[in-house]
């Protein structure tokens, strides 16, 4: 089969199964992003054996390295005019689409699927509370209720840390409801500011447990219960806040732990040739981690 005949095979595959979630869900998609999906499935399923994962690496960081250098855009999720709906958006990645797209695709590989059907169905699995789609304020705005989302869902869960080196946060998610001038869609409905702030209460009030920067320099043995491609979420003093930012661990060569992420800093897809330490050196705000893990 010609290269031609192989991707015009795809394509009228694609244009099934979008046909069939359509008419449940809609979804927005350019035609180069459903064929990059198909296309890393088939990479992905390629490096199983008998079912099972054979690279060193995990699915996570597998398909993180393929988007490598891909433009990092903010807000990529907010569309404006039109109602929520599933966004598949791979030619330009915030530091939470970069996540959730590398999980989507590693729970369709984990899965047996090479299928953009499939994909969709995680993809929406992780990015809304329950997995469901049920208007704006359903979206895991924050990355705690991301967190407790997936964990619900049986799709992650927190690696706790011990508490010889970390410290407590109780949330309290208000920022949204406070800043809404800082979204348009909040910017001007009112109904739905009352549902986020219904959801951010909803959301607010768990203990959870972080490792404070000033931690984050040990060595692998102290540090030892984070794994390569497990998900860093960077914790916030701000108000109101949880996560300021979101990449998937790395240990260097220097054996240090780095972060892979969608940087605003690099504009575009990157692992950080600093150490996670001294990034977060260099900004203030940043207090510490919280590390989940995903589970195929």
């Amino acid at each position: 089969m010609t290269d031609r005949m192989h991707y015009l095979l795809l394509f009228i595959l694609l244009s099934f199964h979008s046909f069939t979630l359509l008419q449940a869900q809609p979804v927005s998609y350019t035609r180069e992003d459903s064929l990059r999906v198909v296309e890393l499935l088939e990479l992905g399923a390629k490096e199983m054996v008998n079912g099972k994962w054979s690279n060193a690496k995990c699915l996570t960081l597998f398909y993180a390295h393929q988007f490598m250098n891909q433009p990092y855009v903010a807000h990529t999720l907010e569309i404006k005019d039109k109602e929520e709906h599933l966004a598949v958006n791979l030619h330009s990645l915030d530091c939470t689409t970069m996540v959730e797209n590398c999980c989507a695709l590693a729970l369709t590989t984990s899965h047996g699927s090479k299928s953009w059907k499939d994909y969709l169905y995680w993809l929406q699995r992780l990015r809304y509370q329950d997995g469901k789609i049920n208007g704006y304020s359903s979206r895991n705005h924050y990355f705690s209720q991301w967190i407790q989302s997936g964990e619900k869902l049986g799709m992650v869960k927190e690696v706790v840390p011990p508490s010889n080196i970390s410290v407590p946060m109780k949330l309290s998610l208000t920022y949204m409801s406070s800043h809404p001038d800082s979204y348009p869609l909040l910017k001007v409905n009112m109904e739905e500011r009352r549902l986020i702030a219904e959801m951010e209460r909803r959301a607010s009030g768990e203990t959870v447990r972080y490792i404070p920067k000033e931690r984050i320099g040990d060595s692998k043995r102290v540090l030892g219960d984070i794994r390569d491609g497990d998900i860093i979420a960077i914790t916030t003093k701000k108000a109101g806040l949880d996560i300021a930012h979101v990449g998937l661990a790395v240990w260097g060569q220097d054996g240090k732990l780095h972060l892979l992420n969608a940087s605003s800093i690099h504009k575009k897809v990157v692992l950080e040739p600093k150490t996670l330490y001294q990034y977060m050196q260099e900004h203030p705000s940043q207090t510490g981690i919280r590390v989940i893990r995903l589970l195929p």
